[in-house]
């Protein structure tokens, strides 16, 4: 019989660990009063508050239940070792090996909960995605990172909402805006937000040369009402009204219902073209306005704080871009901020990247560790 003793302890371990950074016992009562408060027969009455209690239900008990499966299973494993021991029944060793290793990965799954440590890490997600330097071929590159963000969020379990697209002039887009809505969407995509280079042949040169070319990503939380973060003035707002087309869902029409605002002071800009009406568009496109003055409004904060401590370096090592993709003259994907690199750039394409994304987590709770002595 394979020893477990010590992979068992090390699993008690990091499943203590975890209960601590989850608050479990903070959890465990606040469940307490959101059971009351679900069971309330008039919690109905107010429809947004009702939505919100149930929202806050569902995550909390579905982690109390986590943790306590995890703890449940592994005390059901620590048992069937201590008997197999002791009856020295070898049998159970597969079965054993099985049970750790699955704990093993749901736990490494848990820990990346302690990574996130913003405060809107938990929300999801609005997106964009420019297309930079190099005509044709940056256009392709941007079409191709909507592709792989899309991807991505399937592997997760995610939905994405696609608000707007501007499609190139000859292939692929000029820019796409769109929502991944999922717990942690935007404290993972956070990850993602720079330049990205692509380095091949180019599909639209006629003499195969190599092309390098640059599409921008930019993440900021959405925010269901953000009223109280948020003040806009109408006289501040230009509202244009322009024909939806392109790929913009199953919806789009022909009709002029698609609906950009222009904030004046800031040059902000939010579109939407996917809804089934002007008035919706008009509400997304406002939802994702208010959400991108939000994040301008605390980046302006941070950089007022840091004004005051000093500078902090480069977020990139090299300055202009946080990851390169390289598929000729050879296949290489690296993070510039992390270090982190794989040759299997097909699968990072289709959606692979959340080993970027948890090395970028590590990196940044590293640079906030350091930047607090």
């Amino acid at each position: 019989m394979r020893d477990f003793a010590e992979p068992i302890q090390a699993l008690h371990r990091r499943l203590d660990d975890a209960a601590r950074y989850l608050n479990l016992d903070v959890l465990r009562a606040r469940l307490a009063e959101l059971t009351t408060e679900v069971e309330k027969p008039d919690l109905w009455d107010d429809g947004d508050h009702a939505k919100a209690v149930n929202m806050e239900y569902g995550r909390v008990s579905g982690d109390v239940q986590l943790v306590e499966g995890l703890q449940a299973r592994l005390d059901d494993a620590a048992t069937l070792y201590e008997m197999a021991v002791e009856e020295g029944d070898e049998s159970q060793e597969g079965e054993i090996a099985d049970a750790v290793a699955a704990l093993e990965r749901e736990l490494a799954a848990l820990e990346l909960r302690s990574l996130f440590s913003g405060d809107y890490d938990e929300n999801d997600a609005v997106c964009e995605v420019h297309a930079g330097e190099g005509g044709t071929d940056a256009q392709d590159w941007a079409e191709m990172m909507l592709r792989m963000y899309q991807r991505w969020a399937e592997r997760r379990g995610f939905s994405v909402e696609i608000e707007e697209v501007t499609e190139g002039q000859e292939a692929g887009i000029l820019s796409a805006t769109f929502i991944v809505k999922g717990r942690y969407a935007y404290g993972l995509l956070s990850a993602e937000r720079g330049v990205h280079r692509l380095y091949r042949i180019s599909p639209f040169d006629s003499q195969a040369r190599r092309q390098t070319s640059y599409g921008a990503v930019d993440v900021v939380p959405f925010i269901e009402d953000a009223g109280d973060e948020v003040k806009i003035d109408e006289k501040d707002l230009r509202i244009d009204l322009y024909r939806s087309s392109g790929a913009g869902g199953q919806h789009v029409n022909v009709t002029d219902s698609a609906v950009r605002i222009t904030h004046l002071p800031t040059g902000l800009v939010s579109s939407c073209q996917n809804e089934r009406s002007q008035l919706q568009n008009k509400t997304r496109a406002m939802q994702v306005l208010v959400a991108k003055l939000a994040q301008r409004q605390r980046e302006e904060r941070r950089a007022e704080l840091a004004a005051l401590s000093g500078p902090q370096g480069r977020v990139s090592r090299q300055g202009s871009f946080i990851r390169g993709y390289v598929l000729a003259p050879y296949q290489l994907v690296k993070d510039e901020r992390t270090g982190v690199e794989t040759g299997n750039v097909q699968n990072v394409l289709d959606g692979d990247i959340d080993q970027f994304m948890e090395a970028w987590l590590q990196w940044r709770r590293e640079a906030e560790g350091a930047s607090s002595w």
